[in-house]
């Protein structure tokens, strides 16, 4: 089962846009990651090592507001119309890998599918249309619904 998430890139001001939207919609922040928490930290620069790598704030039953100070010093550049993606969040690798191909194709890949620092499958790409997809596959669901599944087994035997 495949769900989307809206992604946000701002100018360095994530936290203070955050903070308003749980204002608004209420609900916790679920990750909240600073750009000096990174193994790359060392090429950030200093002035920017407290500027948010990735914030999810749960907006729902299931829905996530998800976000990112989009840096300059990192390549990135912010402009009204590109500040966003759609993330989807996907049960198993082998879907994940066949969304982020499909909507490749005819597209631009941005960050290559593969395993991620922190620890889940993850790719970025510009579709045909020009519209900025993320596809993440967290390992660590994929690890619990095994487990799950497993321990439905034993009790059914």
């Amino acid at each position: 089962m495949v769900t989307l998430h809206p992604y946000l890139n701002f100018n360095g001001n994530t936290e203070e846009a955050f903070n308003f939207y749980k204002s608004v919609f209420g609900g916790e922040f679920l990750a909240l990651q600073r750009f000096g928490d990174i193994p790359d930290a060392g090429r950030v620069p200093a002035h920017e090592l407290n500027k948010i790598m990735h914030i999810a704030l749960s907006i729902g039953e299931g829905t996530l507001l998800m976000g990112t100070d989009a840096l300059e010093s990192m390549g990135h550049s912010v402009t009204m119309g590109n500040n966003f993606h759609l993330s989807l969040d996907t049960s198993s690798v082998e879907e994940a890998t066949t969304l982020f191909n499909a909507l490749a194709q005819g597209g631009k890949v941005e960050v290559p599918f593969e395993k991620a620092f922190w620890g889940a499958y993850f790719g970025m790409l510009t579709d045909q249309f020009n519209i900025k997809w993320m596809v993440n596959h967290d390992l660590k669901k994929e690890e619990q619904e095994q487990v799950l599944k497993k321990e439905a087994e034993t009790t059914t035997l």
